[in-house]
């Protein structure tokens, strides 16, 4: 019997995105449909290329095709990707389509290890991305990317000095700290790291990224404020630790976040040092600073919960030599880049159910 592309359309038209919840025909997901005699070729253009329901997908085109079709014929499935955004025509970062707040409630639960190792998993599952390090009170992407002793590059556009930002494992990065010796403390009133983060996306040649990053200081300060008033921010992954206080601090830091004059969606909640688990009894979780707090949090504020990471000896020694533990197979490795598929899942949701945010304007 002879096919067409519509035949092959109309039987793609029963797969769902499960997380989109509409058909793949529908979301425009089904391209370069090509039929043969006796095998069937397309494309599905997938949200992010860190889908975590990549393979879940292709079986159920693979399993529509030969229902509706024929169970003889062969399909070749193309799994490709193009990351989504709502941010159009804006004049700084015109060509970053997601930029993604990393904040904390308080200091000390892990903000800027997630970061860094949340970015280098994105990096290595085929997004273009970058990290800004906005967190003047201790600038640690330097050292967790071994480069705390270079400098970024300048070069002149039209005139005007222009930023290149460092690249390390795939991932274009800026801090705060290059901006100082890494022996000297950065002493600087909020203007002047409100300045510099400013500077960072406005004057830094970031090139075509799928998602920014920007590791915030703990808190609620004027960098956030910064922020959201000079780009509109697709979201925010708000870090936290299960012990009452950091809870605590990591509540404010999602009320602020949905303010009515702020109004960035949070994308949801890591919680760090979750548990952990002696080499010799992998099996056995001892849960040190409480037991299911970030979890908890999730559901009283109704966001979701993208990971819960425990404490691990490797990831601290990974930070301190330069090299992020994302990069290495094993336990952490693979929990990073699991949290890097949760991240980028609810960025997806996110742009396909809900408006552009908008700046904040200056009262």
């Amino acid at each position: 019997m002879d096919y067409g592309k519509e035949d092959v359309l109309k039987a793609l038209s029963t797969v769902q995105d499960p997380d989109l919840k509409k058909d793949l025909v529908t979301l425009g997901m089904i391209k370069d449909i090509e039929v043969f005699s006796d095998s069937i070729r397309f494309t599905v253009i997938l949200t992010t290329p860190a889908c975590p329901l990549k393979e879940m997908i292709r079986q159920d085109c693979e399993k529509a095709i030969k229902s509706h079709l024929s169970e003889d014929l062969r399909v070749e499935i193309n799994m490709s990707s193009q990351v989504t955004t709502t941010r159009d025509n804006t004049p700084v970062l015109p060509d970053v389509k997601n930029i993604i707040a990393i904040a904390s409630g308080k200091g000390g639960v892990g903000k800027s290890t997630v970061a860094a190792n949340l970015a280098v998993s994105l990096a290595r599952q085929g997004a273009k991305v970058g990290l800004i390090d906005a967190d003047i009170f201790g600038p640690s992407v330097p050292v967790m990317f071994n480069c705390e002793h270079e400098q970024p590059g300048v070069r002149q556009v039209n005139g005007k000095n222009v930023i290149i930002p460092l690249e390390q494992y795939g991932v274009k990065i800026m801090s705060i700290g290059f901006l100082a010796p890494p022996e000297n403390a950065v002493v600087w009133r909020g203007p002047m790291a409100s300045s510099a983060l400013r500077q960072f996306m406005s004057d830094a040649d970031w090139g075509a990224l799928d998602y920014l990053l920007i590791d915030l200081p703990p808190g609620t300060s004027d960098i956030h404020l910064t922020m959201v008033q000079t780009v509109p921010v697709t979201g925010a992954v708000i870090v936290t630790t299960p012990q009452k206080v950091a809870l605590s601090d990591a509540r404010k830091g999602v009320a602020m976040f949905q303010q009515p004059q702020i109004n960035v969606p949070v994308l949801g909640i890591v919680e760090n040092m979750a548990y952990f688990s002696p080499p010799e009894l992998p099996d056995k979780k001892y849960y040190i600073f409480g037991e299911n707090g970030g979890a908890n949090l999730s559901k009283q504020q109704n966001v979701p919960l993208l990971g819960q990471l425990p404490i691990v000896q490797e990831v601290r020694e990974s930070g301190d030599t330069g090299y992020p533990v994302a990069l290495k197979e094993g336990e952490m490795g693979e929990a990073f880049r699991k949290l890097a598929r949760s991240v980028a899942q609810q960025v997806a949701i996110r742009n396909a159910n809900m408006e552009q945010t908008k700046k904040v304007e200056v009262n």
